[in-house]
């Protein structure tokens, strides 16, 4: 068969079906033919793309009937319910189909007001002045994709027919990444793994912004991801929800923390248990030799998978000569009850910079204030990195 109908945009913003659902289809108009017809809107397959391909294959001439008005509205109309599409994904495509649905509709008025000019001024010789300040747009045959709906998220979530957290999910992810809401929409990615995604990005940004200069004391907090993408915290790793973008050992192994670190340097480098061994790899990625470590007993209890781990670990490192200017030796178990998410006491601080009081130091991955004396670079520094 020579039949070559090309789909409409608007039919292209839903995805088509997966191999499973397809071959169902295929197999039913095998047996019992083609019983719905393709629509047709201005010449293009506007509904039916997979029985419009189903047919090729079968060698059927396929049916087709016409559609005029709104197509944008049209396709919603039919598919928006379909039970393949996750929540954030029906609001993005709902999104996309009401905002092109709107530019369609006042091409329509456009179109109108254009005619109406040039039929005014064809019988009376005059220039055509629309009536009053505005116009009231023309009824079309479908009505535009909630054209009433308030631009409020519930508002949005009842025209989806999803819910808030879909569509606030949704906006953030068109308004930072649209690439990637494109993706989601089309079905070629999930929408945590674009979320994911769209958090590791936005620390490589921050990653690329890395400070100049160099530093005896460098004090780091990574945000350590598991193999499951969740973050280090070991209450975090057990299901509750991220409180900053993580990143992989590649990717933390990829800073160019050897540029940051003066000859004779000393790492201090946090740890959590169960990510021991990619910790020491990381610190000799950044050129640094493992020495000693603290532990600090958070008192509070922590689940794990072996045991109660209610401790993390502070690794020392150094590049070159790092022994102490202060020969005072602090306990290795420091007991300090633990607080708000991630925050590590302000007494490890203390201890560095007794034991290390000249020479410059930065704190990366900072949260919080930036501290007295130091330089700080991270993500979530209350008032801005520094780079």
């Amino acid at each position: 068969m020579n039949i070559n109908i090309p789909f409409h945009p608007a039919a292209d913003a839903f995805p088509m079906m997966d191999k499973k659902r397809y071959r169902e289809l295929l197999e039913d108009i095998r047996i019992h033919g083609q019983r719905e017809p393709i629509t047709l809107c201005d010449g293009m397959i506007l509904d039916g793309r997979n029985r419009y391909k189903a047919c090729l294959e079968l060698g059927i001439t396929p049916k087709t009937k016409v559609f005029e008005g709104d197509p944008w509205a049209y396709v919603w109309s039919l598919n928006g319910q379909r039970r393949d599409l996750v929540a954030e994904q029906r609001y993005l495509i709902w999104k996309y189909c009401h905002e092109q649905s709107e530019a369609w509709q006042a091409e329509q008025r456009r179109i109108k007001e254009e005619a109406n000019r040039k039929r005014s001024e064809a019988m009376q010789g005059v220039p055509y002045a629309p009536k009053g300040k505005e116009r009231k747009p023309e009824k079309v045959v479908q009505q535009s994709v909630g054209a009433h709906t308030p631009p409020a998220t519930k508002a949005k979530a009842a025209a989806s027919k999803t819910n808030p957290g879909a569509v606030a999910r949704g906006d953030k992810l068109v308004k930072n990444r649209p690439d990637l809401a494109e993706k989601v929409r089309l079905g070629l990615m999930k929408p945590a793994e674009a979320h994911r995604q769209m958090k590791r990005d936005e620390v490589k940004e921050k990653v690329r912004a890395l400070p100049s200069g160099k530093y005896r004391i460098i004090y780091a907090d990574p945000p350590w991801e598991y193999g499951d993408g969740r973050t280090g915290d070991l209450i975090t790793a057990t299901g509750a929800l991220h409180h900053y973008p993580t990143m992989s050992l590649s990717e933390l192994k990829a800073m160019d923390i050897q540029g940051l670190a003066a000859e004779d340097s000393i790492l201090f480098l946090w740890a959590t248990v169960p990510l021991l061994p990619e910790a020491l790899e990381l610190a000799k990625a950044w050129g640094f030799t493992y020495k000693s470590h603290f532990v600090w007993d958070k008192v509070k209890h922590n689940m794990g998978h072996y045991n109660s781990v209610r401790h993390e670990l502070l690794l020392i490192c150094t590049k070159g000569s790092g022994t102490p200017e202060v020969s005072k030796l602090f306990d290795s178990v420091q007991v300090i009850e633990r607080k708000e998410h991630s925050r590590k006491p302000e007494k490890f601080r203390q201890i560095i910079d007794t034991l290390y009081p000249s020479g410059p130091r930065i704190e990366l991955f900072c949260r919080g204030e930036q501290p007295p004396g130091w330089e700080a670079w991270g993500n979530e520094i209350a008032q801005g990195p520094i780079v």
